[in-house]
């Protein structure tokens, strides 16, 4: 099934993480598709109205709840995670650590017992090791350690790679997986609480909220490949419709911007002029550089359609139009 679609119509279809920011992306396309969709939530109700959702809430650290979602399914899409920004990674690294190693052993272990069709995990381009400046491939997940600062999360998303290519590949009755290793994905329904909103997100509040001075975290020289909530969501959608056993497949844009160049297209587009930037290269940041190579997305048969100013145009908006008094 190279570069086709799967069809979703009547598919029971569980999305782990319902309330997320990829969930909520996720379950509003395949709500559009036809899909019969169960969601989870845990300690935030949902973001939007998904039209003809159940909603169960669950706490998939416990063994019951993840049988309990998983139940008469044909798909699982685990978005369900703890997650974080350079600040709370840098502090606390291990903050999200077993959580996230439980709600990942738990959900795959209760899918393949509920013998599910397909099972995808959304893993991190964190969790690749440095390669300076030169895009990283598939391949070279496991060619050393993760980046210092993302040690322990890294860690955490590889092995739970290890038990969806075992559950694949190494067990009978297999269950199909796919990997889905995502670059920087913004746009509406993101976090924008600056405790634990990544840069474009918080770069975008600032200029909503005309900050004066606009502080900016690190020096604007870190670069990142940023794709577009719509974009990745049609890059997840297509990885899971291969007809691999297994795959893992980086979900980028396949180009690099810094910071710097993130701020000024955000301003641009905004009509913020007058901003007073203060970079602060005492604050954390992550790593310089992170680039990832989309080769393999494309031989399936997805590119990223959407302009780095279109997509800022469009979170701008639906920030602007959406936002609440959060921290």
């Amino acid at each position: 099934m190279i570069g086709g679609e799967m069809d979703f119509t009547g598919k029971k279809v569980l999305i782990a993480g319902g309330a997320g920011f990829i969930g909520t992306n996720l379950a509003l396309a395949l709500a559009r598709r036809g899909a019969q969709l169960r969601l989870t939530i845990h300690e935030k109700p949902l973001q939007t109205t998904i039209p003809g959702a159940e909603v169960v809430t669950l706490d998939l650290r416990q063994p019951e709840h993840c049988a309990r979602a998983v139940e008469g399914v044909d798909y699982v899409f685990l978005c369900a995670a703890h997650t974080s920004g350079a600040a709370v990674i840098r502090t606390t690294p291990l903050v999200h650590i077993t959580p996230n190693v439980l709600i990942n052993t738990l959900m795959l272990e209760a899918a393949h017992r509920a013998r599910v069709a397909r099972f995808c995990f959304i893993s991190s381009g964190a969790a690749y090791p440095p390669t300076a400046d030169r895009p990283v491939r598939e391949d070279e997940m496991f060619d050393g350690d993760p980046h210092e600062v993302y040690f322990a999360a890294g860690w955490m998303k590889r092995y739970a790679e290890v038990l969806c290519r075992t559950y694949a590949e190494k067990i009978p009755n297999p269950m199909p997986t796919a990997v889905v290793r995502p670059s920087n994905v913004y746009g509406p329904y993101d976090k924008f609480d600056f405790a634990v909103s990544h840069v474009t997100a918080a770069l975008i509040r600032r200029v909503v909220e005309r900050h004066s001075p606009l502080e900016v975290w690190g020096n604007g020289q870190d670069i990142r490949d940023l794709v577009y909530v719509d974009d990745f969501i049609e890059g997840l959608l297509t990885a899971f419709a291969t007809d691999r056993p297994y795959i893992a497949v980086n979900i980028c844009a396949g180009a690099g911007h810094s910071v710097r160049e993130i701020l000024e297209k955000i301003l641009k587009v905004d009509g913020y002029d007058s901003a007073d930037i203060r970079y602060d290269p005492s604050r954390p940041s992550t790593i310089p550089v992170r680039l990832m190579d989309n080769t393999l997305a494309r031989e399936l048969g997805f590119v990223a359609r959407t302009s780095l100013e279109d997509g800022l145009r469009r979170t701008l908006e639906w920030y602007r139009n959406n936002r609440t008094t959060s921290p």
